[in-house]
């Protein structure tokens, strides 16, 4: 299916990066803003399925956090388009302070009082050192809108991460920031939003099965 845009509506494709050694590991590694690598093996194969899955799609403009594995996936996605992404700093993934690099597993074991606070409330008790879910909404919902408004009349492209991407879906579908974390986001999974006339509406989230 080909999307459209008429000249009161954006549509934009949300899409999380694909994977990284740290996603892939097991079990898996929590990644921020602080270990910005690149995709894996696998991570580059996804990337490439997702850019045959839209190749009909008529993006205009592409756009990315700027972290090295969200604009490998948009650059990725974006060649068949002719397009190179241009990266927006808010659409960075949370600042996951001290927790960088460690697994859940672990911090539940090393720090089970801020463990529990977050999982509780990550809205308001955030990753140890880093951001809350709130935070991150801050900076991202602007953002996006911003961009939605000002590429009326065009199907856009924006590659963004797990949080990120969860945060603005919690926003969009009213479902509280304490529950984000139950909004699925596979690696190149794409979520199909649409602005018109001032509102903004998911209308599929977390697609993925041209993934397997």
């Amino acid at each position: 299916m080909a999307y459209a845009a008429n000249d009161n509506t954006c549509l934009m494709l949300l899409v999380r990066h694909a994977a990284t050694l740290n996603n892939i590991a097991r079990p898996p590694k929590i990644q921020g803003i602080g270990d910005d690598i690149g995709l894996s093996d696998e991570g580059r194969a996804q990337a490439e399925k997702t850019a045959r899955f839209l190749a009909d799609q008529a993006i205009s403009h592409a756009f990315s956090s700027p972290l090295i594995r969200a604009v490998e996936t948009a650059t990725i996605i974006g060649a068949s388009h002719g397009l190179v992404p241009a990266p927006i700093h808010e659409l960075r993934e949370v600042d996951v302070g001290r927790w960088e690099g460690g697994s859940w597993v672990d911090i539940e074991r090393e720090e089970p009082d801020a463990y529990r606070r977050f999982v509780t409330d990550p809205a308001t008790h955030g990753y140890a050192g880093g951001e809350n879910l709130t935070q991150v909404q801050q900076r991202v919902m602007p953002a996006v809108e911003k961009l939605l408004k000002h590429h009326l009349g065009k199907v856009i492209l924006v590659v963004g991460h797990n949080v990120g991407n969860r945060v603005l879906l919690a926003s969009l579908l009213h479902v509280p920031l304490a529950k984000a974390r139950g909004i699925d986001q596979d690696n190149c999974g794409v979520n199909v939003v649409r602005y018109r006339d001032g509102e903004l509406k998911v209308l599929s989230s977390n697609v993925a099965f041209h993934l397997h």
